[in-house]
């Protein structure tokens, strides 16, 4: 299933993309798309449904974050040896965790907003992973198990924040419309094989990422199991897994969005986004 949450920001329904490509409303099957809603038992019920039976939502509405109460934004740092190559950062022993703040997450096509006196906001295009299930401690075999779904996220980063002013990634990663996600939840069991699927991301309709998830040091199981060792991953929680290289701290001069700058992303399967970069504004 495609699982969405269509509207205006904060007034959101749930919602499905079907089989035809056709926005599906929910309401009435259930209130949100929100941790209850992501265990296995959860998302059986809700693929039982006869979609042509639902209402179908007319026009191009808002496409909102897919998921709603996501308790822990968790990101994973240098996760493709060519994107560390270009960092100029070593290749990591062990997965690199810091967190992006929840207050950054926005729907897949809002305006990206540049920090204020930000010089160096960059792009991230990265696969997302939903938790469905309590996870603490699991082991890489069954740690899939407790995934509900995935999607598309771009990590937008700004790297003086982050890599000048002190060692610490998260003042980067944090800011206000740095966390587009979406448009849709894809479930677990429409995607055969996670750690092969194609990613690539435009500024201004130049391309400047091209990439796998299969060149991915850590893979989505050895994530989730890894994280699972140092916090309890609940319901709702998101990973976001790591860019291939192309961004634009690794270009030869670095190059940074700026004000009018559209980006656009997308993973195979997973669906695209389109952001406009604009300016500051309290």
């Amino acid at each position: 299933m495609k699982l969405v949450r269509y509207g205006n920001p904060g007034k959101e329904k749930p919602g499905l993309v079907d089989a035809a490509g056709k926005l599906r409303d929910l309401s009435s099957v259930i209130k949100d798309i929100g941790p209850d809603q992501l265990s296995d038992a959860a998302l059986a019920k809700l693929r039982k449904l006869n979609t042509d039976k639902l209402p179908l939502v007319k026009g191009s509405p808002r496409m909102g974050c897919p998921v709603t109460g996501i308790g822990k934004f968790i990101a994973i740092g240098l996760n493709f040896a060519d994107h560390a190559a270009e960092s100029g950062a070593p290749v990591p022993k062990e997965p690199i965790v810091f967190m992006k703040a929840t207050t950054c997450i926005q729907g897949p096509n809002d305006p990206v907003m540049l920090p204020k006196g930000s010089v160096k906001t960059d792009w991230e295009v990265e696969l997302g992973v939903v938790i469905g299930t309590r996870a603490r401690y699991v082991s890489q075999k069954a740690a899939l198990d407790h995934v509900a779904g995935y999607c598309t996220i771009n990590d937008v980063s700004e790297r003086e924040y982050q890599i000048e002013r002190g060692p610490q990634w998260d003042k980067g990663k944090g800011c206000d419309t740095f966390g587009p996600i979406g448009p849709w939840l894809v479930t677990r069991d429409e995607i055969a094989n996670v750690q092969k699927l194609a990613m690539w991301l435009d500024v201004n309709g130049q391309r400047r990422q091209t990439g796998n998830t299969k060149t991915m040091i850590f893979g989505v199981a050895k994530l989730v199991s890894y994280v699972s060792q140092f916090m309890t991953l609940m319901p709702g929680d998101v990973i976001t897994t790591g860019t291939p290289p192309g961004v634009g701290m690794g270009m030869k001069p670095p190059s940074y969005l700026r004000k009018g700058d559209v980006v656009t992303l997308g993973i195979e399967g997973l669906g695209e986004q389109r952001q406009l970069v604009v300016p500051f504004k309290l």
